[in-house]
């Protein structure tokens, strides 16, 4: 008869070893950090130019980058390059999605006009003084704030786009 126990006893049914712990990062498995950073900002400063360029945006001019992989001393490259790197990925991205980001906006705030506009229709006829008058006080100007929002962002976003549109 066998008897499994928290503790390893002698004669007890050995399932299977102990895995080998395995290393969880970098520094564990011999990877440089410099390396790691270096090609993840050329690559990312490299994607962003050719995004630029394939969006035509006007202000995709490349300009010249000059070589800091390392600085004269030796020095790997500064931490703060990842962050140009990005910049310079979303950059082009950044006008399409101001204005996406007002086009969903102003959807939105055309939804509180659908929800209240029957209400507002059902009790027209109690605008002045009838027994709805203030639910169509309360609908009206629910309806005439939330439209202004709507067509004022869906605005705003086709000024956006006729502003920032490149010129052919």
């Amino acid at each position: 008869m066998f008897y499994l126990t928290a503790t390893a006893v002698p004669g007890q049914l050995m399932f299977a070893p102990k895995p080998a712990p395995q290393p969880h990062c970098y520094h564990h498995i011999e990877m440089r950090p410099q390396t790691v950073g270096r090609v993840l900002g050329i690559g990312l400063r490299v994607a962003g130019r050719v995004a630029s360029q394939r969006l035509g945006a006007a202000e995709a001019s490349p300009q010249p980058v000059p070589d800091t992989h390392r600085s004269n001393s030796g020095n790997p490259r500064q931490p703060g390059n990842l962050k140009s790197g990005l910049t310079g990925l979303f950059k082009p991205f950044r006008r399409v999605g101001g204005i996406l980001w007002l086009e969903v906006t102003g959807v939105f705030f055309l939804l509180p006009v659908l929800v209240f506009s029957p209400t507002l229709w059902r009790t027209r006829q109690s605008f002045a003084h009838g027994p709805d008058h203030r639910t169509f006080v309360a609908s009206a100007i629910v309806v005439a704030v939330f439209l202004y929002l709507g067509v004022s962002s869906f605005w705003r976003a086709h000024q956006r786009s006729r502003a920032n549109r490149p010129s052919q």
